[in-house]
């Protein structure tokens, strides 16, 4: 039984291309040229989930895939930090700006923390394991750091050392019994500079 995997990473937002904290903002027109790029090199899949942010749908719309919300894949929550910069976060609480860089436990102001993105990740991996086929999801940074994670039985606080660009894919399988990397990292083509 071979299960397969593969997350692509939304594309970028405006707020994200200058560093702010994600909030529920749509897709910034540059993305699109990304994404069509990206459309011919997908194969085919059993089935197709996306977060149910914005930015996630838009990306799944303009790769032409039917996707269906899937929460566990939504990107982490920053409360009250969504659409601050870090900066700004630092200056206004030190101390939980500082915790959060180190301690995957620690939680943005009425946010989720990203001990709690890992765990809702590893539920939707241990489900997928029983179910054969390829599936395709369009998640966030956040959401792919927690899979990689997981399925390296690596430490979460190795979370800050990943870097997920936008539109990136990520490939996992599975026997049935366990999970495996397959490929990381891959990307769509850079736009033709004109």
């Amino acid at each position: 039984m071979l299960v397969r995997l593969t997350m692509i990473c939304c594309g970028a937002t405006a707020a994200s291309r200058r560093g702010f904290f994600p909030a529920d903002e749509p897709l910034e027109d540059k993305a699109f040229e990304g994404i069509a790029a990206l459309a011919g090199s997908l194969d085919a899949a059993d089935r197709i989930w996306t977060s149910p942010a914005v930015r996630a749908r838009q990306t799944a719309e303009a790769l032409d895939l039917q996707a269906a919300d899937t929460p566990a894949l939504s990107d982490q929550d920053f409360g009250a930090w969504a659409g601050r910069t870090f900066d700004d976060v630092q200056r206004a609480q030190p101390e939980a700006a500082r915790g959060w860089l180190v301690d995957p436990g620690a939680a943005p102001s009425n946010g989720e923390s990203f001990h709690d993105v890992a765990a809702r990740v590893a539920g939707l991996f241990d489900r997928l394991v029983g179910q054969p086929g390829h599936t395709i999801a369009v998640t966030h940074p956040a959401v792919v750091r927690a899979a990689l994670l997981h399925v390296l039985k690596a430490p979460l606080a190795g979370f800050r050392f990943i870097d997920v660009e936008p539109l990136s894919l990520t490939d996992f399988r599975s026997d049935g019994t366990r999970w495996v990397l397959r490929a990381t990292g891959i990307t769509a083509p850079k736009a033709q500079r004109r």
